[in-house]
């Protein structure tokens, strides 16, 4: 029975990603901040199917107990095949909140680098498994009205990237997936001008194809690869009247 590990799936994308697994007949470690969430996910299913495939751990990644909290899922369920992080933040800050910036770092940089390093190297020790992690198509170029998160994206996607040509240079089928999302329609996104958005369960299967198929890397949905190009290939001068 696969076993998987989905950080942060009380809501939108991680929570749809944990219903397919799960409906898939895999064995699931769910975390979040809320344990209500997590306990109101449970619930969807039969006592039978719950107690036999779900496993729940309620922590915030921000904490200085990731290490230890991964440890104790892993335990839970009896190994480790995958594991997704799925915990981001990201509010706009145009006037440049200290708050906001700290925050989306300590979640998309501090809480993804711990957790990841520490599966990375679990799945070595093994001789197998597979990180995903849902940065964003953001990654490719700065942003005025949110810096911190364009360049927390940035990081997790090179650190993946590092972590990909790592366990190649090893030799070990350890894969790795940057999931890069455009617009997904959760209630968390709060951007202007939006277009080519994608329902939550759309984007989850998705970024479920794209994990079983091993991919390294995906763009939700997959015409997003076209902005991704243009974000990279347009001239400053024009990008700024933009980003």
């Amino acid at each position: 029975m696969k076993k998987v590990i989905i950080i942060g799936a009380t809501s939108g994308i991680g929570r749809e990603m944990a219903r397919c697994y799960v409906n898939a007949g895999c064995k699931v470690g769910i975390t979040g901040r809320r344990m209500e969430l997590l306990d109101s996910f449970k619930k969807e299913f039969s006592d039978s199917i719950s107690e036999r495939f779900i496993v729940s751990l309620c922590f915030d990644v921000t904490g200085s107990e990731n290490g230890v909290n991964l440890d104790s899922l892993i335990s839970k369920l009896g190994g480790l095949d995958l594991l997704i992080y799925n915990s981001g933040f990201g509010d706009p800050s145009e006037s440049l909140d200290w708050e906001i910036d700290k925050k989306t770092v300590d979640i998309n940089v501090n809480g993804f680098v711990e957790i990841v390093n520490r599966s990375f190297r679990f799945f070595v020790s093994q001789g197998h498994g597979h990180i995903a992690a849902t940065s964003s198509v953001a990654s490719n170029r700065g942003n005025s009205f949110a810096p911190a998160y364009s360049a927390s994206k940035a990081f997790m996607s090179c650190y993946l990237e590092g972590l990909y040509l790592k366990a190649r240079r090893m030799k070990l089928p350890v894969y790795v997936t940057d999931i890069q999302p455009g617009f997904v329609r959760t209630k968390e996104i709060r951007v202007k001008g939006q277009f080519w958005i994608v329902p939550v369960a759309k984007a989850a299967r998705q970024m479920v194809y794209a994990i079983e198929h091993k991919r390294f890397r995906v763009y939700i949905s997959r015409r997003w690869w076209i902005i991704a190009k243009l974000m990279r290939i347009v001239p400053r001068f024009i990008y700024g009247k933009f980003g």
